[in-house]
């Protein structure tokens, strides 16, 4: 678990390239539909009150992923999801990222692979509560099973500028990082299963004692810089 802040930290990226290591990088200065999809169209339904739209998921031309959550014509909300079409097992995950702020709301990385993939829902999870971008919300799902919440103190507001957040996976453990340094390790009943990498910005509903209740506010945007991932 010995990684640098050096490494972690590290922001000169090639498009979407493999790296030495075996692993890959993208840059995300556009859209590259053979590695990446964008979500279209459908909701996941209980406590996400949006609806994915591909639009949402835009390059503006300055070298960004930006997602958006935008208000629809029916007065719901449109979200945002942007995943990889591989799935990947153990190893190093990291991305340079500032999510949006606004009570109600999440702004996220992590990898998943579930039901809807005919497996196991195994889930590790970087989540910001727009409520409070000072802090970090580390979680993972084994089968199903979560109830692993761990909230971190940033020493920041995460939405002003950004960052590197991560972590590292093997079969004995799960370690977060922020901008190099280890700030939380997992050890009990860990997810095993190859996942997508995933980023999305939703508002939430009936979740008001988790993300506070969802004022409304639109348009918000998160922004991703780059990511990464090195298998172990």
């Amino acid at each position: 678990m010995g990684v640098t802040a050096a490494v972690w930290g590290a922001a000169e990226l090639a498009p979407a390239s493999p790296t030495a290591s075996g692993g890959w990088e993208d840059s995300l200065d556009a859209y590259r539909p053979d590695k990446w999809h964008k979500a279209d169209g459908y909701s996941n339904g209980s406590m996400f009150d949006c609806t994915w739209r591909a639009d949402n998921a835009a390059f503006a031309g300055d070298g960004l992923l930006t997602l958006s959550l935008t208000k629809a014509a029916d007065g719901r909300r449109d979200g945002a999801e942007y995943r990889s079409s591989g799935k990947y097992g153990y190893g190093r995950y990291e991305v340079r990222m500032k999510p949006a702020a606004n009570p109600g709301i999440v702004s996220s990385f992590f990898t998943y692979t579930g039901p809807s993939e005919g497996e196991p829902w195994d889930e590790i999870d970087i989540e910001f509560l727009g409520k409070n971008t000072t802090q970090v919300q580390f979680n993972y799902f084994t089968n199903g099973e979560g109830g692993h919440e761990h909230v971190a103190d940033l020493g920041f507001d995460a939405s002003r500028e950004f960052h590197t957040y991560g972590f590292q996976w093997s079969r004995e453990a799960i370690t977060w990082y922020i901008d190099g340094k280890p700030v939380h390790t997992a050890t009990d009943n860990l997810p095993s299963a190859p996942g997508r990498v995933m980023m999305n910005l939703w508002n939430g509903t009936g979740v008001d004692s988790w993300l506070e209740p969802y004022d409304g506010q639109a348009p918000l945007y998160a922004y991703y810089d780059w990511v990464r991932h090195t298998p172990e």
